[in-house]
């Protein structure tokens, strides 16, 4: 029963490593834990820079998604429409 129970832990496990390792996640994290290591001056508070650069990234991230949409409408503006024939 016990070797059971630890196979199903560890199946659990093994399936939410996968979960997160799909979702990008722990490149984030590698990325945020690497980019801390290189800080020459670490912050005095190391558990407050995961949250400050995963945040710092999501407003980049939402920054350039608004910039690719005004982008993308200016170019519809100079390029005919991809469904209209040719004539």
């Amino acid at each position: 029963l016990s070797h059971t129970l630890t196979s199903a832990s560890e199946s659990k496990r093994e399936q939410f490593r996968r979960y997160l390792e799909k979702a990008g996640v722990l490149d984030s994290l590698t990325n945020v834990l690497v980019a801390l290591y290189e800080e020459t001056e670490k912050p005095s508070n190391a558990l407050e820079y995961p949250y400050t650069a995963l945040n710092t990234l999501q407003q980049k991230y939402d920054q350039l998604t608004e910039e690719n949409k005004e982008l993308r409408s200016r170019l519809l503006q100079y390029e005919p429409a991809q469904d209209a024939g040719t004539e």
